[in-house]
């Protein structure tokens, strides 16, 4: 299921593709899996100039801090050994050289679908045309013949190999008997309940944390926002699209946050590629946690900056990282997320905050899944941790959870800010925020500074949702103080299967699956809201415990 698992759930959403120059399979002439990771053992060890034996073929590629030129250097020596074309990022798509060489040696005929393998998609490649085929006008012969023929994957998207992949996966997911689990019509306001096909479940799909999707004065603000200024910009702000109401909802975010200022742009994405990608370059080096976000690796890969990612929240391999490379160039940014969105655990803040001002860096904190929901009122992982909001240069938000709306934030000094609005290229050349999403956030805004108790309940509905699933024995993961809580399963047909069971049973929760999340580590994740009640939180939990001893028991 590699190429559906890869667009399910946003953590690594890096297409691999690996197009072959001759045909692949098992025969002699192509390198086994054993001597596939014998051959990176002995190419990263050289790298790292360390001995072979240190390798361990488990062990992630961040921990043994690769930048990300010598990644692509060795994903290009890699390409040479095996014949084929790859993706400079193979070893951020694949994490471990395990991990990799399972997916290299792969022979295309065995690519049958079983939970958790990662087969070679082979494509073949393109006919070679001969000189005198270029004899007419438009430069191509009308009749190639059959064995010249364009082959039809090249032109029409129904014959792509990966659409065709897609489409087996999606079949083997709607086999195990609930049909196809994406884009189901959720048909009313989503919070701790929804309604599907005139159903009502329980609903933990959802990050309407705070419950200001639906909130009657979120929803008038929106409306009073129309009525005013229309439903469109109708144009980027920098030209002629600015409205009193983004400027209002700026200087909102920034005062709530505690920062000078801040910038709202169409997507959260979007604000984290145009962010990174716009701020670093070639002579700069960014550093981000193994787990980040799919939208903070594209911001970096965008940046064409040096890239090394470092293991989970391990401050002390990130301050060994910075011993030995901060003097090697010009700025450096750390990037962390408040609240981890697949595994609901919070960032030692303070730690990170000592390293930038240690190593004299920038710090970016992506507060996605933390605004609203942490803190005594809901302010995030400043207030969570008592951090003073300047120790950090970047902070990063979304609007469509805890806000209600759609769209990102940057917030920050007003040089930053200031930069950003004359130069970002997803906010020059994008429409400005909608009239009603400014409205909604900034009503959610307010009714969240006088209504704190929202975020109050969530922590305590959180709390025992949390402790709960513990007392069932039920695998949470790294999940504390935090809305986010997986339920960690480990097989992907099973993690499938239990969600799907979940759902007949009247409980609306997600499956994920690799690579969104490590091979082994396929989970549900739910998200708790201030609108869950005790009584729904207990029988999920007693549910969630029956529906997965059922699963270990059937194998």
């Amino acid at each position: 299921m590699t190429l559906l698992n890869e667009t399910l759930n946003g953590k690594n959403g890096q297409t691999t593709s690996m197009v072959n120059t001759k045909k692949l399979g098992k025969s002699s002439s192509y390198p086994t899996r054993e001597a596939i990771e014998g051959w990176l053992i002995d190419k990263i060890a050289d790298s790292l100039e360390i001995k072979p034996h240190e390798i361990d073929v488990q062990k992630d590629f961040a921990d043994y801090g690769l930048d990300s030129v010598e990644a692509i250097n060795i994903s290009g020596e890699l390409e040479n050994y095996l014949g084929c074309r790859l993706s400079p990022t193979l070893l951020w798509d694949y994490q471990s050289i395990e991990a990799l060489a399972k997916y290299l040696a792969t022979p295309p005929d065995n690519n049958s679908f079983d939970g958790d393998a990662n087969g070679l998609d082979v494509v073949s490649t393109i006919p070679e045309l001969d000189l005198d085929d270029l004899n007419h006008s438009d430069g191509i012969k009308q009749d190639l013949g059959t064995d010249r023929a364009i082959p039809e994957e090249y032109y029409s998207f129904d014959k792509l190999p990966e659409y065709q992949k897609l489409q087996e996966d999606l079949k083997q997911v709607a086999s195990l008997g609930n049909g196809n689990p994406f884009f189901v019509s959720q048909e009313r306001v989503v919070n701790d309940t929804t309604v599907v096909d005139g159903r009502e479940l329980i609903n933990f799909a959802t990050y309407n944390y705070i419950g200001m999707c639906g909130d009657r004065k979120v929803d008038q603000s929106a409306q009073n926002a129309i009525a005013r200024y229309g439903t469109s910009a109708s144009a980027s702000r920098l030209i002629a699209g600015e409205k009193p109401l983004h400027r209002e909802l700026e200087q909102a975010i920034a005062n709530f946050i505690g920062a000078e200022d801040s910038i709202v742009m169409v997507g959260g994405h979007a604000t984290n590629v145009t962010t990174i990608g716009h701020l670093f370059g070639k002579d700069d080096l960014v550093l981000y946690d193994a787990l980040s976000h799919n939208s903070i690796l594209q911001g970096c890969f965008t940046s064409g900056a040096s890239l090394v990612a470092f293991p989970h929240n391990d401050f002390n391999t990130l301050a060994e990282i910075l011993r030995d490379r901060r003097p090697r160039y010009q700025k450096v940014l750390i990037v962390i997320e408040g609240v981890y969105s697949t595994d609901g655990d919070i960032a030692d803040l303070p730690a990170f905050v000592a390293l930038k001002k240690k190593y004299k860096t920038f710090l970016m904190v992506d507060e996605a899944h933390s605004m609203g929901t942490i803190g005594d009122t809901g302010r995030g992982i400043s207030e969570y941790f008592g951090v003073n909001p300047s120790d950090v240069d970047i902070w990063m938000g979304t609007l469509s959870k805890s806000f209600a709306s759609c769209g990102g934030y940057i917030a920050g000094s007003k040089a930053l800010i200031e930069y950003l609005k004359y130069t970002a290229p997803g906010f020059v050349f994008s429409v400005g925020m909608s009239p009603p999403n400014a409205g909604a956030t900034l009503a959610a805004i307010e009714v969240l500074k006088a209504e704190p108790q929202r975020a109050v309940q969530l922590q305590n509905n959180a709390k025992l949702f949390l402790s709960l699933a513990k007392e069932k024995g039920l695998n949470t993961g790294m999940s504390k103080d935090s809305p986010v809580i997986p339920i960690i399963v480990g097989n992907s047909l099973k993690s499938i299967q239990l969600s799907q069971n979940m759902f007949k049973r009247g409980i609306n929760v997600p499956f994920m699956i690799y690579p969104s999340v490590p091979q082994n580590g396929a989970r549900l994740r739910f998200f708790v809201t201030c609108n869950h009640t005790e009584e729904q939180i207990r029988l999920t939990v007693d549910i969630l415990a029956e529906e997965l001893t059922k699963l270990n028991f059937n194998g």
